[in-house]
């Protein structure tokens, strides 16, 4: 019986309803005090943000979060296809390294958390994993246009080692190259 994600067999293919039942195995082991100081973290992570910004950032971050950690619970969906082994590794890989380096014990709640949210939201669900009409700086935000997420960052992102980018469906949004 798989209890993480971490335990699944990467050597072989694996499917998005095996991978859903791991993340509701390890959802389920997360409660709503962990969810509280995950939020705490989201909102003193952004004190530095511009103000206007940050209350619209924070609000839909976190509105977003508990509402898909929520969907992740009660998915009861059968989903067709299999996952990118290579990939997911790589995604765990990146986020573990996150964990390791984390010094602060909200940020490892909030870590903990993410680490589901996202890898439902990029492997099961094949969506952003920043969620529809989140600001960026310059009041730019995610957005749904003809089938496709458009994000305004994504090019400035993919470099950056401990973003998820480089994994997200996103695409750049034309509208914001340099």
């Amino acid at each position: 019986m798989i209890d993480k994600i971490e335990e699944l067999d990467f050597s072989r293919e694996i499917s998005k309803n095996e991978l859903l039942e791991a993340l509701k195995k390890e959802a389920s082991k997360i409660h709503m005090h962990d969810i509280m100081l995950a939020s705490a973290f989201i909102q003193e992570d952004a004190k530095y943000m511009q103000a206007g910004y940050r209350e619209d950032f924070v609000e839909t971050f976190i509105k977003a979060f508990i509402n898909r950690f929520k969907d992740i619970r009660e998915d009861k969906t059968r989903y067709e296809g299999y996952v990118d082994t290579k990939k997911l590794r790589e995604f765990i890989k990146v986020l573990e390294t996150q964990m390791e380096e984390s010094k602060i014990k909200q940020e490892l709640y909030f870590l903990r958390l993410a680490k589901i949210v996202s890898i439902y939201t990029t492997f099961i669900l094949e969506a952003s994993i920043h969620p529809v009409g989140t600001s960026f700086p310059g009041g730019f935000k995610l957005k749904f246009k003809n089938g496709e997420y458009l994000c305004p960052v994504k090019d400035k992102q993919l470099n950056t080692p401990g973003a998820l980018c480089r994994f997200c469906v996103s695409k750049q949004d034309p509208d914001f190259h340099d």
